[in-house]
Formats: C-alpha cells, sequence, structure tokens
C-alpha cells in the first residue's frame, strides 16, 4: 500500500482540535516525512509501514513542547489512528490524502 503524498490531518486534543498537514514520500527507497502544523515544520523519525499501519514520531514545540507517537490505520485515501505524547492520554487522529482536485488540478 501506497502512503505516498499530502496528508490533512484532525488530531483531537485535551486541548482542543489541531491540524495538521503531513507529507510522506520516498527518499532512496526509505519511507520519510514532514509535519505542518501551528506555524513550524518538523520531520517525522521512526516512519513505518507495516501492510496497512503506519507509525511514526515527532516533536512539537507548538502549542507545547511534546514529542509524539502516531500509530494509524490506512485505508486507500483516509487513515483513523491515535496519537500519544508521553503519559498524556491518546488523541484521535483522522485524515484524508489530498487528492489532484485539491492539489490545484482545476479543468
Amino acid at each position: 500500500m501506497s502512503v505516498e503524498g499530502i496528508w490533512d490531518l484532525s488530531i483531537s486534543t485535551p486541548i482542543g482540535r489541531i491540524k495538521a498537514v503531513t507529507e510522506f514520500r520516498r527518499k532512496d527507497g526509505v519511507l520519510v516525512g514532514t509535519a505542518h502544523a501551528a506555524g513550524e515544520e518538523v520531520p517525522l523519525s521512526d516512519v513505518v509501514l507495516d501492510v496497512d499501519r503506519l507509525t511514526w514520531r515527532q516533536a512539537t514545540t507548538k502549542p507545547m513542547r511534546l514529542n509524539l507517537a502516531f500509530a494509524v490505520t490506512i485505508d486507500g485515501d483516509t487513515l483513523t489512528g491515535i496519537s500519544k505524547a508521553g503519559r498524556l492520554p491518546a488523541s484521535k487522529v483522522t485524515g484524508e490524502r489530498r487528492g489532484l482536485r485539491q492539489a490545484g488540478t482545476a479543468h
């Protein structure tokens, strides 16, 4: 299954819903990515795709400094799962891959 592309994520946290944009791509055969949220861009680490289960880690500084671990299930162009920050409760994550229409290829 391919996860490459740009994904619009919604993370339901105890402090409210956070919107993020995550991009996955292959670099020298390795799956890598970056996340954009709250005005910052951070690299993803430990990106692993196992059939339809995708996991990764990332650090954030906004709205607070956290080390996040994501575990989601990919179903075509949608994903669902959780994000965990240390001892804090898990946050629900949903996402949708941007299609060509959204990428600006209007006819």
